[in-house]
């Protein structure tokens, strides 16, 4: 008996102690910590324009998340003008309330840079989507330019083939965007190492189609053996892939675009044959990783201009061989989800 009273007073000592180490409702401190450090932040993308699918894709994915952390999204349309690009960045710097995030599609690598640095100096977090510039930025998200010039070079040998002419045309964007530099000089890194195979023609199409058509035809008239084309960006190669076509070269020349896994834009012009291939990043992973780094940055008290992040996006080639149901997205998927 005096045993089991002995037990019983132990037990009641053990129980209040463990009483008054845990609350009767267990509280998580994160979701108040979270909501405290990102509600009512404002965030700010400035493409290069917004009528494009790599903007609206990343406007639709960013604007189906923030507003669940209590965050504003808003969006200025340059329309693909450097000078409004700027205006847009002036303002939100002058704003009042500033933006907490400014995120910024640079036209080149030096046009923004001192716009971008005043921005930081003024408390706002910059970050670079898909086009590197010279700027540190606390964070950049997109390809890695020189890996996908590489890879282009690489789809174009493996269409030829050995028993081809091994003459390869090039579709440039210009001479002072980034991700047009840095593709060229990842084919470039490939091609030197592969000296049967020749660069004949490499003009610019100034990111438009029509050029991109033109300088094309002219391409093929001059040399009539090549066996594969890269055009740096889907949203001129529609150009190039028209002249091929009135060539009636369709299936025989291959071309090669660069873009980002847009169905419409992408998988539905290699399913039809208009393009051989793409070299494409992840404009979806590109949104998320965006998201992520807002979130992480906001509650990490780290001033901006103190970081400096690259996020590179996961980047593969698409052609018929390889394209499965989810290589590509779906802008007007995306958009209808958001209505």
């Amino acid at each position: 008996m005096k045993f089991i009273k002995t037990f019983l007073t132990a037990s009641a000592v053990v129980i209040a102690t463990l009483a008054a180490a845990f609350p009767a409702t267990a509280q998580d401190p994160g979701p108040k910590a979270y909501a405290d450090a990102l509600e009512g932040k404002r965030i700010l993308m400035v493409p290069m324009a917004m009528g494009f699918d790599l903007a609206q894709g990343w406007a639709g994915y960013l604007q189906r998340e923030i507003p669940n952390f209590g965050g504003i999204f808003e969006t200025r349309d340059p329309n693909w003008s450097v000078e409004a690009g700027a205006q847009a960045i002036t303002e939100a710097i002058a704003s009042d309330p500033k933006p907490d995030v400014l995120i910024v599609m640079a036209p080149d690598l030096n046009s923004y840079s001192k716009l971008m640095k005043r921005a930081q100096k003024a408390g706002i977090y910059v970050f670079l989507i898909d086009n590197p510039a010279n700027f540190k930025a606390d964070a950049y998200f997109g390809g890695d330019w020189n890996l996908m010039g590489q890879m282009e070079a690489e789809e174009a040998m493996r269409a030829c083939g050995e028993n081809s002419s091994k003459e390869i045309g090039l579709v440039q964007g210009d001479q002072t965007n980034a991700t047009s530099l840095y593709q060229y000089a990842g084919i470039m890194e490939v091609i030197d190492k592969n000296p049967d195979f020749k660069i004949v023609a490499k003009p610019d199409s100034n990111w438009d189609a029509t050029t991109s058509r033109n300088v094309t035809a002219t391409m093929l008239q001059q040399h009539p053996n090549i066996c594969a084309i890269i055009d740096f960006w889907d949203g001129d190669a529609t150009g190039a892939a028209a002249a091929i076509r009135d060539a009636g070269l369709k299936g025989k020349v291959h071309l090669i675009a660069n873009g980002g896994g847009e169905k419409s834009a992408d998988c539905d012009m290699i399913e039809s044959g208009g393009y051989g291939a793409v070299v494409s990043t992840s404009v979806v992973r590109e949104s998320y990783d965006m998201l992520a780094m807002i979130k992480y940055l906001l509650q990490s008290g780290q001033p901006p201009g103190t970081s400096s992040t690259f996020i590179y996006t996961e980047t593969e080639t698409i052609n018929k061989e390889t394209m499965t149901a989810d290589s590509c997205w779906d802008l007007k998927a995306l958009n209808a989800s958001l209505k």
